[in-house]
């Protein structure tokens, strides 16, 4: 019996961690925008309040998306990056990026308006938006 709880907690860890190395973060941006390409660093001052030239748009808080996004693109956990913004709100500098509940709301909203940026899971992605970053 202990074999086999142990053979079935190991099988189950192992389907766990696969399925999540093999979800891919996207960093996208509307179709009708003429960004091509990107790098960690740049989409790390938008998402950081750093920069206006893109409009971010955030997941949904407490998402296991959002913490990954923000841990890899900016090394900063979510409660973190959700300090930052609170301080740019407070002084007036910025708003904080609008949240949304899954990756095809963040990918309708990002569609919708050629000024915004977000990150979506891979598979998500249509021809409504265009991938600009991928994170590993």
């Amino acid at each position: 019996m202990k074999k086999t709880l142990a053979t079935l907690i190991v099988a189950a860890l192992g389907t766990f961690a696969a399925a999540s190395a093999s979800a891919e973060i996207v960093v996208i941006v509307s179709a009708k925008n003429p960004a091509t390409r990107m790098f960690s660093e740049q989409a790390a001052q938008f998402f950081l309040g750093k920069s206006t030239m893109f409009t971010p748009v955030d997941q949904a808080d407490g998402s296991a998306i959002r913490n990954d996004f923000y841990k890899k693109v900016t090394d900063k956990d979510a409660a973190q990056v959700k300090a930052i913004w609170s301080k740019l709100v407070f002084t007036g500098k910025a708003q904080a990026p609008k949240e949304f509940k899954s990756n095809a709301e963040v990918k309708k909203a990002v569609a919708d308006d050629p000024k915004a940026i977000g990150y979506i899971d891979k598979s998500a992605v249509d021809d409504t938006v265009k991938v600009i970053l991928t994170l590993q």
